[in-house]
């Protein structure tokens, strides 16, 4: 019996922690900040009519000013907003204002479009409206346009007219929205976005094997946003019209809306289903990077299933492409959880090195510091071991382990026995990676399981010695299955073949280990044709003893699944099997 969680919980569980999943930024920040005698700074309330998306409409902010910072004084600014679900006011956004103005920084920080108290509908951090509205706060910071009460800012750093000394921080929704405001204003000096998105199209319908090809629902993930985003006006009422959509949505723009409607039919249609391809790239960095040219500064999380590392390297890529400055860390949490001691924390960013990293970056871009050490391209967190992992690129895939028929995963083609095997999904998931969310608000979560004969496994020896993967492993394969030939053609996408391959760490007692509870969903794309799948990155070490697994799934609990019972054959031979290669720092898998 499968023992996946009910819909209805996880849906309940993603609508009650949503609005925490930047809580590691908020960890212990003192509390000398507040107004009054002996305050190292002073918080302002500010109100900002703006023009984005073709709407008008009010931005909720506060001005955090640091104490001896005037006309005469003046200092750069950090800006920043909230994550999904959040405000000017929570803990994670309230936490950057208080840290940098503590540090000498001018902060800005406000509710984004749609959270809180500002206006407008959501619309997922586009560039025309979200973009647009920070672009006008940077206005402000500039002193080139004044709050609806007046206040001006004459004392933040100029670097000519109307060009303020100003840079960007923030978390998930906090995060993109950095790259989609540089992307229309050239004056953002310096960007630190963390655990956020490259390609939403990949990020809430992931196709590991073809991104032009329509992915795999991640229905837990987005239908939490939907509800949460839904929820708006109930959970901060406003009578503001800016905030209504009357065209079948409450709260999102219409597109937005109608992507995760389609995504929920499980019916993909060519025409809705470009449509809704090209929409939510069309909002995504991924295409407007090539807009970007502040110094970005990736942070991404190795415990996250919804923006996974693969997001963050796709977006270092493209930017080092364009001569850009990029780093990128990939840290120990991300919305899956993951917190370890030593991790970032705001309270204390120089008791940590991501934090020591942050502050680096911004004394670099910001204060012009040309002593300040911006650090390596690369880093990683390598938990049980001291330290982070540096490199001046990203590991490339360095070892290539075959398919062989008798479940055995090897190192050398000659080493493949001849077979076939076969797996079905049932009409309900038979797998299970994880309950979305759980590991952000604490809630149990079974272990990942797979239930025989719904899935095929292949394991490697026992190692002889450790093995560190640092990257994203890729797969290539070869399936047979008549049941989705029949039907591939069919004009809706939804006919094709959905698999999950992912990667275990089996200890000698035989405890099975899903790392990071991470997946790859593919949609085969054919068939009839051999396709290649980039599993997550992952950062892990497989002891001594241990033996490595990858197994590919008919369905998980996350996401959506096949349509029908479409069994699949895998077949190997040694001059024609399937393939996992990895990216090793250290060790290798015999």
């Amino acid at each position: 019996m499968s023992r996946a969680v009910p819909r209805s919980l996880k849906v309940l569980a993603l609508v009650a922690g949503t609005a925490v999943l930047a809580a590691p930024l908020a960890s212990a920040v003192p509390a000398a900040g507040a107004e009054g005698p002996g305050a190292s700074y002073t918080v302002t309330p500010l109100r900002f009519t703006v023009e984005a998306g073709g709407r008008s409409c009010a931005v909720d902010a506060d001005l955090y000013r640091p104490a001896g910072v005037d006309d005469a004084h003046p200092a750069p600014a950090v800006l920043a907003t909230n994550g999904f679900g959040g405000s000017k006011s929570d803990g994670s956004t309230a936490a950057i204002g208080k840290a940098f103005a503590e540090r000498g920084y001018v902060g800005l920080v406000y509710s984004g479009l749609g959270f809180g108290k500002s206006g407008c509908l959501i619309s997922l951090d586009a560039p025309e409206a979200d973009g647009r509205a920070a672009a006008r706060l940077v206005d402000f910071l500039a002193g080139t346009r004044a709050a609806d009460d007046g206040t001006r800012a004459g004392f933040v750093t100029r670097d000519g007219a109307g060009d303020p000394r100003v840079g960007m921080i923030g978390g998930s929704y906090g995060g993109a929205v950095q790259l989609a405001a540089a992307s229309v204003d050239p004056r953002i000096d310096a960007l630190v976005p963390l655990i956020t998105w490259n390609d939403l199209a990949y990020s809430l319908a992931p196709n590991a094997a073809d991104r032009a090809t329509p992915g795999v629902f991640k229905w837990q993930w987005a239908n939490g946003f939907y509800l949460i985003g839904e929820g708006q006006p109930l959970l901060a009422p406003s009578l503001d019209p800016s905030r209504i959509n009357s065209l079948g949505c409450l709260h999102f723009v219409t597109d937005a809306c109608d992507t995760v409607k389609l995504l929920n039919s499980g019916r993909l249609p060519t025409a809705a289903t470009e449509k809704m391809l090209a929409y939510a790239r069309g909002v995504s960095p991924v295409s407007y990077l090539d807009r970007v040219d502040a110094p970005t500064l990736i942070i991404q999380g190795q415990s996250d299933s919804l923006f996974n590392l693969n997001e963050a390297r796709a977006t270092y890529d493209r930017l080092r492409e364009r001569g850009v400055d990029t780093r990128m860390i990939w840290q120990s949490w991300g919305h899956s959880g993951g917190q370890r001691p030593g991790e970032l924390d705001l309270g204390d960013p120089e008791g940590s090195y991501v934090g020591q990293r942050v502050l680096a970056w911004f004394d670099r871009y910001l204060r012009k510091n040309a002593a300040a050490d911006t650090g390596p391209a690369f880093a990683w967190y390598r938990e049980g071991r001291s330290g982070y992992g540096t490199a001046d690129r990203v590991p490339a895939l360095s070892q290539k382990l075959y398919l062989s028929g008798d479940a055995k995963l090897v190192d050398n083609r000659t080493k493949v026995v001849r077979g076939s095997r076969q797996y079905s999904n049932w009409l309900f998931p038979t797998s299970h990676s994880e309950s979305s969310l759980a590991g952000t608000i604490g809630l149990p979560d079974p272990r990942p399981y797979d239930t025989p004969g719904t899935y095929l496994g292949w394991t490697s020896a026992p190692l002889t010695e450790p093995v560190d993967l640092v990257g994203a492993p890729r797969a290539t394969l070869q399936v047979v299955s008549p049941a989705t030939e029949r039907v591939q053609d069919s004009g809706d996408a939804a006919d094709r073949l959905v698999l999950f391959a992912k990667l275990y760490d089996i200890a000698p007692d035989g405890t099975k280990t899903l790392v990071n509870r991470l997946v790859a969903p593919v949609r085969v794309p054919d068939v009839t044709r051999p396709f290649t799948v980039e599993l997550p990155g992952i950062v892990h070490r497989y002891e001594t003893g241990h033996r490595l697994e990858f197994v590919v799934a008919g369905s998980d609990t996350a996401y959506s699944g096949n349509r029908g019972i479409k069994p699949v054959t895998v077949v190997s031979a040694p001059e024609s099997t399937g393939t996992l290669s990895l990216p090793l720092v250290e060790g290798r898998v015999g």
